[in-house]
């Protein structure tokens, strides 16, 4: 395994369109022109090098890669620095299917970054409107094909996306950093009548072309999703590439999943102590953990992520997100959920919305990985079945099986609450261990329980009602039947129920100052516990009976953490530290047995999204 980063030796290609702006980048060759570099590259038509000549493939292992680029058969991207002096040819590239299918061999999607461009230069991009195939092919007969093209007047800094399919061409005075999937297959469809070396014109492939085409309007997609020191700027199933900027001393996390390629485009510095200047590539191995550079530079960096679509179905609206590996939501959207209409019309609304979200992030069926979905009730998720919910009045609903009917996407599917846990669990204040519970504070008390990392669903998946505990025996009512069940004290409808009776019942409580019994919230005995003594009463009562239900999950579990959820969370280290000092007592062994930790979640709206997400991380790993 690598355990420094890689300087890259690019090899480059000459062709006719070709400039030499490229030798200010440093790039060297034998011959007249310069028209790409290929940085990291794997392809057999120009495989990268180290400075001791070695290719880069040699010396790099799997574990160097990390497991999204293993998981593909092949090495799944190619980066390349582009000048086009003249214009490249009017060209299209086929996806995956028809290319395997034809050509033996991967079709092509790619995006361009702006590195430089002459005034008033540009690029064809997409069709303006919808076109006929025959209308489009006598346009290639007479010349006229440009017209019925977009042109993008260009500057530094630009970015488009370009998904196979697309009709497009660099025109000349561009200088580009290309990020593509790791393919050398091009369908010319015009080249400006212009002669090769052999004094003929360079052949076209117009009949394979018109076949692999999309001769609807083009929109021009810009995904920019901040993401701490870098922004998301394209991503696909076969790279994601990102813009970063150095002004002084800066630190990338370079984790497991995927190595990190930074091709400097502006500037220099220094990248883990060796010179990186305009044109460098450096090779990043996975798990190589905290990378620093230094300088003032501008530079792209590659990765290989997975996308999943993430739905968190609500009563009123359907929430949505497509989030990558490391629990980055990059889209996100909602739906009306139209309960009313039945659940073929809430499957259709789920549909809608993740053709919405792809759309939105420039993404194909094929690019995310599937789709997970927490869904209120009880819920069958080894068979993708909505049991019962009585939000919805549904029984016996099939809804794994609508989503991939309708979309053909692998869906998965548990409930809401343990999604929200899986979540916390996956990407929040959980990430940390192994075995958490979370509990969620709200109208009612629910949770979820995560042993191992996988979820605790019970019996047909419909365990962890966590707030349907008994804690006081023939106590409070509470709405499920029973009678002194932990939701009937911890929730933030009990700690409101309570509150209103502490003030009825002292009238002289300061907790009046709010004017009338019909202001109160979960967090007026809060505000009121330091300088009113029912105030107090009333959170030392509800501290105790959470403490209570929260030391029998540690008894029974011996979690790591449970961690809370809902609006009274807020009340940060006045609802987290007693909690804490009354668990760690009254915790069976004391302290001779293991902590648990009291922790407030992270996730707060984003969990059901990201749970839903981490279903599907966890059915594919």
């Amino acid at each position: 395994m690598a355990k420094e980063v890689i300087k890259i030796i690019a090899q480059t290609k000459d062709y006719l369109w070709g400039g030499n702006k490229l030798r200010d980048y440093g790039k060297t060759s034998d011959k007249d022109k310069i028209a790409e570099s290929w940085e990291l590259s794997y392809h057999k038509d120009g495989p990268s090098k180290t400075v001791k000549g070695e290719l880069l493939k040699d010396v790099l292992m799997p574990s160097d890669l990390g497991k999204n680029v293993n998981d593909f058969e092949d090495f799944p991207v190619l980066v390349k620095l582009i000048d086009s002096a003249d214009n490249l040819s009017v060209q299209v590239h086929p996806s995956d299917g028809y290319a395997l299918e034809n050509e033996g061999q991967f079709g092509k999607t790619e995006m361009w970054y702006i590195v430089d461009a002459d005034e008033g230069a540009g690029i064809y991009l997409g069709l303006k409107e919808d076109t006929e195939k025959e209308v489009f092919k006598r346009a290639i007969d007479d010349g006229t094909v440009t017209d019925l093209l977009n042109f993008y007047e260009v500057k530094k800094g630009d970015w488009f996306f370009i998904k196979s399919g697309t009709i497009h061409a660099i025109g000349k005075g561009v200088t580009v950093c290309e990020i593509q999937q790791n393919s050398n297959l091009t369908y010319r469809v015009y080249d400006f009548k212009r002669k090769g070396p052999d004094g003929k014109e360079r052949p076209l492939h117009v009949e394979k072309a018109l076949t692999v085409a999309d001769f609807n309007a083009f929109t021009n997609i810009r995904l920019d999703v901040k993401m701490g020191n870098k922004r998301l700027i394209g991503a696909s199933k076969y790279f994601s590439a990102y813009f970063a900027e150095v002004n002084g001393d800066e630190e990338f996390d370079v984790d497991k999943n995927t190595f990190t390629a930074v091709t400097c485009i502006e500037g220099e510095g220094s990248i883990e102590g060796e010179r990186i200047c305009k044109g460098d590539t450096y090779f990043v191995p996975a798990s190589y953990g905290e990378l620093e550079i230094q300088g003032n530079l501008k530079c792209i960096m590659t990765e290989v992520r997975k996308y999943y679509i993430g739905i968190d179905l609500g009563g009123t609206f359907i929430k949505g997100g497509i989030c990558d590996d490391l629990g980055n939501i990059i889209v996100s959207d909602k739906v009306p959920t139209e309960t009313e209409l039945g659940a073929e019309r809430v499957m259709d609304n789920i549909s809608k919305l993740a053709f919405m979200l792809l759309d939105k992030a420039g993404l194909s069926v094929s690019d995310v990985e599937g789709l997970g979905m927490g869904v209120p009730g009880m819920i069958d998720s080894k068979n993708g079945t909505v049991i019962f919910s009585n939000n919805f009045n549904w029984k016996d609903v099939k809804i794994c099986e609508g989503i991939k009917n309708r979309t053909g996407l692998d869906a998965e599917i548990s409930n809401d609450a343990n999604v929200a846990a899986l979540g916390e669990a996956t990407f929040g204040s959980g990430k940390d261990f192994d075995d958490m519970i979370l509990l969620t504070l709200g109208t009612g008390v629910g949770g979820g329980i995560v042993v191992d990392n996988k979820l605790i669903e019970g019996n047909k998946c419909a365990g962890a009602e966590l707030g349907h505990a008994v804690i006081v025996d023939g106590g409070e009512q509470c709405t499920c039947g029973r009678r002194g069940c932990l939701e009937a004290y911890a929730s933030a409808t009990a700690l409101i129920r309570d509150t209103k009776r502490a003030m009825e019942s002292h009238k002289d409580s300061k907790m009046w100052e709010i004017g009338s019994i019909d202001k109160v919230t979960g967090k007026v005995a809060f505000d009121y516990k330091d300088i009113d003594v029912y105030a107090k009463e009333v959170v030392d009562n509800y501290i105790e009976k959470l403490a209570c239900g929260i030391t029998n999950y540690a008894n029974i579990f011996r979690p790591h953490a449970v961690i809370l959820g809902g609006g009274v969370c807020a009340q940060g280290d006045n609802l987290i530290k007693p909690l804490q000092k009354i668990v760690d007592r009254d915790v069976f062994a004391g302290e001779l047995g293991p902590k648990c930790e009291v922790r407030i979640a992270e996730l707060e709206n984003t969990a059901g999204i990201l749970g839903a997400v981490a279903l599907v991380m966890n059915k594919n790993s």
